[in-house]
């Protein structure tokens, strides 16, 4: 098992890559810095509990299949570049299921809150056939 931490900028954040490679899967996770890191946060942030929970979050996140090698150089450098498509399917995969865990709890807390109303305007409703 290996893992690799990129740094790079999508546009319009800087972004870090935490991936993981073991028997040709990936797994992996990212943390938005916001703002350009310097050498002292990047070492704040490898030595502090938010590297230890975004590790967490890439042995969580769903295992994706490396892709094959590119066959050109040209290829092998632009990979170097930023971080994989591998990564990329990977975190993909995992806010897909995460949108899909958000929507079944959000149905869920609009069922008990339905719920709730619901009991509430039947107490109204016999406090009010009682005379109260």
């Amino acid at each position: 098992m290996s893992g690799v931490f990129t740094l790079y900028h999508d546009g319009r954040f800087w972004v870090g890559v935490y991936e993981i490679h073991e028997d040709g899967l990936v797994r992996a996770a990212r943390h938005i810095f916001g703002a350009e890191p310097n050498n002292a946060e990047l070492a704040a942030f490898a030595a502090g509990r938010d590297f230890v929970r975004l590790a967490d979050q890439a042995r969580e996140a769903p295992p994706v299949p490396e892709s094959e090698r590119p066959k050109r150089p040209a290829k092998q450098a632009k990979a170097q570049e930023g971080i994989g498509t591998a990564a990329q399917r990977a975190l993909k995969e995992a806010v897909a299921e995460r949108v899909v865990e958000n929507k079944a709890a959000r149905k869920r807390r609009a069922a008990a809150e339905a719920t709730r109303r619901r009991e509430l305007a039947r107490a109204k409703a016999r406090a009010k056939h009682r005379g109260r």
